[in-house]
C-alpha cells in the first residue's frame, strides 16, 4: 500500500513535463516591465544548452497534445507576444544564433496601422522564416470586459487581416494580457484554432487543456532554474468561477487528487496560507476583499506544483 501511494504521488507531481515561456520586448530599456535584456536572453539560452533542454517549436508540443502523448520533461517552447519591433531589431538575431524556434503572436491593429513600436508585415514575414506566426487579437483589449459579439468581431477582424497579409490562416491564439474566462475561451474557440495560450505559471503535460495552455512569463532578470520547476497541479475549480459582484471572495472550493492531504492557497495581495484537503476536496470559507482589478487565486502543494484561477474585475 505504501508503494502504491508513492506511485500515485509520483504521478501527481512528475506527470507535468514540458514548459512554454513567453517574452515581450528585447533589449529595450525604455520598457523594463516587459523587457528582457540581450545579456539575460543569452544567459537563459546558455543555461538550456548546458542542461540539455530541447527547444522545440510550439507546434510540436501541440501535435503531441492532440494525440494525448507524453511531453518530454526537457522540452521547452518559446513564444513572443505583441510583435514589438525590438524582437526584430534585437531578439531575432539571438534566436537565429542559437537556432531556437519561436512562435510570434501578432497584435494585428498595431502592425496594420504601423504603430511605431511594432513590427510591420514585411518584418513579420521575414521573421516567419525562422519561427511560426500566430494571432494575438486585433485591438488588444481586455476580452473579459467585452460582450460575446465584441470578442467575436475583434477576433474575426484580426483573423481576416492576418490571413490576407500572411497568406495563411492562423492556427494559434494568445489572450491579450493573458486575461480570460470560460466565456471568452468559448467564443475564441469558434474560430477553430488548434490551441489557445494563457499566461499562467505551470507546465504542459498530456492532460493539459489544448485551449488553455500555461505559459510562464520571462521578464527582466529571472532565475530560469526556478521557472523550470513549475508543474501543473490537476485541479477542478468549483468556486470561484468569476470575479464576485461585491468584490469579496467568500469561498474557494475545488477537487484535487485524493492523495493530496494538505495544500497551500494564494490570493493576490494576501500571499500564501496553508489549507486542508479532505478526500480530495478543498472547501475553504473566506472573507477577503479583492484589492486588484486582476486577481490571482492559486492552489499549490509546494509553491511550484500549481493551478491558477484569474478573477478579473
Amino acid at each position: 500500500m505504501k508503494y502504491f501511494l508513492l506511485l500515485c504521488l509520483s504521478y501527481l507531481y512528475l506527470n507535468a513535463n514540458g514548459h512554454i515561456f513567453v517574452y515581450h520586448r528585447f533589449g529595450d530599456s525604455k520598457h523594463e516591465s516587459t523587457n528582457t535584456s540581450i545579456k539575460e536572453l543569452e544567459q537563459q539560452f546558455d543555461y538550456l544548452k548546458k542542461y540539455n533542454y530541447e527547444v522545440v517549436p510550439l507546434s510540436k508540443i501541440i501535435d503531441r497534445l492532440a494525440k494525448k502523448e507524453n511531453i518530454p520533461n526537457n522540452w521547452v517552447a518559446f513564444t513572443i507576444d505583441d510583435a514589438y519591433k525590438s524582437f526584430y531589431q534585437n531578439g531575432l538575431e539571438i534566436f537565429k544564433k542559437y537556432n531556437y524556434p519561436f512562435t510570434l503572436f501578432v497584435y494585428v491593429e498595431a502592425t496594420n496601422k504601423k504603430y511605431g513600436d511594432f513590427m510591420n508585415w514585411e518584418e513579420i514575414k521575414e521573421s516567419s522564416k525562422y519561427g511560426d506566426i500566430e494571432l494575438h487579437s486585433y485591438s488588444h483589449e481586455q476580452l473579459i470586459k467585452l460582450s460575446d459579439e465584441e470578442i467575436y468581431n475583434d477576433t474575426k477582424k484580426s483573423f481576416d487581416i492576418f490571413e490576407k497579409e500572411m497568406g495563411f490562416k492562423p492556427k494559434g491564439y494568445s489572450y491579450p494580457y493573458g486575461e480570460y474566462d470560460d466565456r471568452v475561451k468559448n467564443v475564441i474557440k469558434k474560430f477553430d484554432f488548434k490551441y489557445i495560450a494563457n499566461q499562467n505559471n505551470g507546465s504542459i503535460n498530456e492532460n493539459s487543456d489544448i485551449f488553455d495552455l500555461n505559459r510562464v512569463a520571462l521578464v527582466g532578470k529571472v532565475n530560469l532554474k526556478e521557472k523550470l520547476k513549475y508543474k501543473t497541479l490537476e485541479v477542478e475549480w468549483i468556486e470561484p468561477q468569476n470575479y464576485p459582484k461585491n468584490g469579496i471572495l467568500t469561498k474557494v472550493k475545488a477537487k484535487v487528487n485524493p492523495e493530496v492531504k494538505t495544500a497551500k492557497l494564494f490570493i493576490s495581495t494576501y500571499g500564501w496560507q496553508d489549507i486542508k484537503v479532505k478526500n480530495g476536496i478543498i472547501d475553504i470559507k473566506l472573507d477577503k476583499k479583492l484589492n486588484l482589478n486582476r486577481n490571482r487565486v492559486a492552489i499549490s502543494t509546494d509553491y511550484y506544483t500549481i493551478s491558477n484561477k484569474l478573477l478579473i474585475k
